[in-house]
């Protein structure tokens, strides 16, 4: 079937000359905006020929005119009875929205921002906002929302996951990220977002070398052994004939503190909690305040964990076990910019509550001790907001030593 000869007027629409005039006024129209009037040109003069033509003007028109598209409609019009709009679909391709399309981009790259900052993992560790504006200022990947996201859903996955099971790197990618060994290898670009997320937390400038990488690894959990991942405990008592039962209670029993490997927790059976109801399990963050526990309790001493700082593998493990099993846990650390972001990924990490950590506890401890160092950056603490805010007020920190004596009175009240 053959396509019908266009009328006389299609036929003057579609001359060659006014060819460039239709792709002029398909990119105005492309614009989204509104267009009253289309600039054309430079055009040469059949071009201005053909246009004077189609307009029934009674003299050729500037090489660069100025045409009215309301007078453009009537001539287009009267000519074949379409649109300009659907003469030039036909001629030139279909009108678009650039306009359109960025505002579809702007609401994609604000709903891609909202999603980051909003995300679970973002509020429960607050400090973890620098790194949200870090990524919004290095952009779009590939100019792609879509990708982008893709890329920092795997990045907050990892982060979810964190620290380790003491894993190599690529067992450790495969694990988390659908079999994925290489996706978090140097230089990839999730590895790349995690690790900026890791320096953010740890308040430590975005690793250059391969040791510093490696290091912000370590910390996570990634490719520790299951020997040099430890955790320090005092009077645990569980029941069970494995070494790690043995152990602990030895220890517990004699007064003493324990080291507990991360091979010990992960165990089959490592131990089994014993006597209702459950015990409450404090946790700290310095050696220093176990140590000051046993050598006041001893063979009384309650159940206590130490994370010795950011928890390693090996602690959030026990602090996970101890919860599955029914302990109720409890956690306090130092008053400064970073124990506020420990407090944050221990209690993201693991059941543990804030014990004496409120904005309260603070101005009371401040009352009681000298003004001591700055706090160092400060970010939210999720369960008081309010505690930020005084402690900046106040500038100044209270290690965790400072307020041991009101630690220890608590912990009497658990001996009594």
């Amino acid at each position: 079937m053959t396509r019908p000869e266009p009328d006389p007027g299609e036929r003057t629409l579609r001359r060659p000359e006014l060819r460039p005039i239709w792709h002029t006024v398909h990119d105005r129209l492309s614009s989204g905006r509104p267009v009253t009037r289309v600039r054309l040109g430079p055009l040469d003069e059949a071009q201005r020929e053909a246009l004077a033509d189609l307009l029934g003007l009674d003299r050729l028109p500037d090489a660069q005119p100025f045409v009215a598209l309301a007078r453009l409609e009537e001539a287009v019009t009267e000519l074949c009875g379409s649109t300009v709009r659907e003469t030039v679909t036909e001629l030139v391709g279909p009108v678009g929205d650039r306009a359109g399309e960025r505002r579809r981009q702007e609401e994609e790259r604000a709903e891609l921002w909202t999603w980051l900052a909003g995300h679970d993992i973002v509020r429960a560790q607050p400090a973890l906002a620098a790194w949200v504006a870090s990524c919004r200022a290095a952009g779009l990947t590939g100019a792609s929302p879509e990708r982008t996201r893709a890329l920092l859903a795997d990045a907050l996955t990892v982060l979810g996951e964190l620290p380790a099971r003491a894993e190599p790197l690529p067992v450790f990618a495969a694990r988390v990220l659908n079999g994925h060994a290489h996706a978090l290898d140097d230089g990839t670009p999730v590895s790349t977002l995690v690790l900026r997320a890791l320096a953010t937390l740890h308040d430590t400038a975005a690793p250059q070398s391969a040791a510093e990488r490696r290091a912000l690894w370590t910390r996570a959990g990634v490719a520790d052994d299951d020997l040099s991942a430890t955790v320090l405990v005092a009077g645990l008592r569980p029941s069970g004939d494995g070494p790690l039962a043995r152990v602990s209670r030895i220890c517990a029993e004699a007064g003493q503190a324990a080291g507990l490997t991360l091979a010990q927790l992960r165990a089959p059976g490592a131990f089994t909690l014993s006597g209702a109801p459950a015990p409450v399990v404090h946790a700290v963050e310095n050696p220093s305040i176990l140590a000051l526990a046993v050598r006041r309790f001893g063979t009384d001493c309650p159940p206590l964990v130490c994370t010795s700082g950011w928890p390693n593998s090996a602690a959030i493990h026990l602090l996970r076990l101890l919860a599955d099993q029914g302990a109720t846990l409890r956690y306090h650390g130092d008053f400064d910019g970073e124990g506020i972001r420990i407090a944050a990924y221990v209690l993201d990490k693991t059941q543990a509550r804030p014990w004496r950590m409120t904005a309260a506890d603070y101005r009371a401890a401040v009352a009681r001790t000298a003004h001591g160092p700055g706090p160092g950056r400060l970010t939210e603490a999720p369960w008081d907001p309010e505690l930020t805010r005084v402690m900046t007020e106040h500038g100044t920190a209270v290690v965790e030593e400072l307020v041991a004596d009101v630690l220890l009175a608590d912990l009497a009240a658990e001996v009594r």
